[in-house]
């Protein structure tokens, strides 16, 4: 089923406050769906189905916001995994994402059907974009979610790493909407059912290429080096206990042997073990493998929120009260001089040679 919503969205300009106004009933429950050409990133569904896990106890309808140029198609997608409306704005200069224009249409759009709710992912869009719209809608916004539910007042509760050992902070944001950006890769991907069915609520847009201050012309993605992260079933990771044990080489090395992407700790990337787009952690990738391998990594919380949906951890450190060792399935307090080579070694004849 569609509809026109009747309004044509322009952009209001930088720093300008949008009234925000309840006009739904029953609430809604936005995630917005991002998107490169066409195609959803997987955090846009991995959202929508935890937005329709929390939509009973908000009361609320999981909606989508599609922002792009000929992407109709993924409408059917969002729908798939869990949207029951999705609002899109098509228009030839959001081919790209346009950074005020996006912020200014997602912006009117809540300020004029009253979402409850607003989740974007942590990515490098989604993070500028959720600042600027909390911006225009005077309300509070917490990044880089690993959690979310409802508390009984009926309130979304954000959960965040924190500074201390082990510790998890929860935020309430007492003012509608209530924004939150989630760190890819937190929350399962559903079951798609390409029979499901909802709402396409087109959102004429009158946007003109003179009220853009600055305007995307291309962006560029660059294909990972060897496995990717997020598509892995192994990820071996190394942290700032591997300076002892010579340094990152027999991490690659057992990764070539398990067929697994590389990832690691902060201390590995300020190292220069591993490029930035390799760490893992609150402020680096998330990722749920199969198996995850962590070498010589104390195990702080900053490290282990990325890392938390594996199948089966497996740690080695040498501080038999390390951390890493309260969140591992398998784990051996070792030096890793002595436990690599002989992991290597036992994987190698495993695999006649390796």
């Amino acid at each position: 089923m569609a509809r026109d919503d009747g309004k044509f969205c322009q952009p209001t300009g930088a720093g300008n406050r949008i009234a925000f106004r309840r006009q739904n009933s029953p609430s809604e429950l936005w995630v917005w769906a991002e998107q490169r050409r066409g195609r959803l990133l997987p955090v846009s569904l991995e959202l929508l189905g935890k937005a329709r896990e929390l939509a009973p106890a908000l009361g609320a309808v999981p909606a989508a916001v599609l922002l792009g140029h000929g992407v109709e198609e993924a409408a059917g997608e969002l729908f798939a995994h869990g949207a029951e409306k999705v609002y899109l704005v098509d228009h030839p200069l959001l081919r790209l994402y346009q950074s005020d224009a996006c912020a200014d249409l997602l912006a009117r759009l809540a300020g004029e059907h009253g979402p409850e709710v607003i989740l974007l992912g942590a990515t490098t869009l989604g993070r500028e974009l959720a600042a600027r719209v909390a911006a225009r809608l005077g309300t509070g916004l917490t990044a880089h979610c690993v959690d979310l539910y409802v508390n009984e007042e009926g309130r979304l509760v954000q959960v965040v790493p924190g500074l201390g050992r082990g510790t998890l902070w929860e935020y309430v944001c007492l003012r509608n909407p209530q924004m939150a950006t989630v760190k890819p890769g937190v929350f399962p991907v559903p079951q798609g059912d390409s029979g499901r069915r909802g709402e396409l609520v087109r959102v004429p847009c009158d946007l003109r290429e003179e009220s853009l201050r600055a305007r995307t012309l291309e962006m560029a993605e660059e294909e990972p080096a060897g496995v990717s992260l997020e598509a892995a079933e192994v990820v071996v990771a190394g942290g700032w206990g591997l300076h002892a044990a010579g340094g990152f080489e027999p991490v690659w090395e057992l990764a070539r042997l398990l067929g697994a992407a590389v990832g690691g700790t902060r201390p590995a990337v300020d190292r220069g073990w591993i490029p930035e787009e390799l760490m893992i952690g609150q402020s680096g990738r998330t990722v749920s493998p199969r198996l995850f391998v962590s070498l010589g990594a104390s195990g702080a919380m900053h490290f282990t929120t990325g890392f938390l949906g594996s199948g089966v951890i497996f740690a080695v450190d040498q501080n038999a009260g390390a951390p890493i060792f309260e969140v591992a399935d398998v784990g051996i307090v070792g030096d890793l001089r002595a436990v690599l080579p002989l992991l290597i070694e036992e994987l190698r004849r495993a695999r006649g040679g390796g």
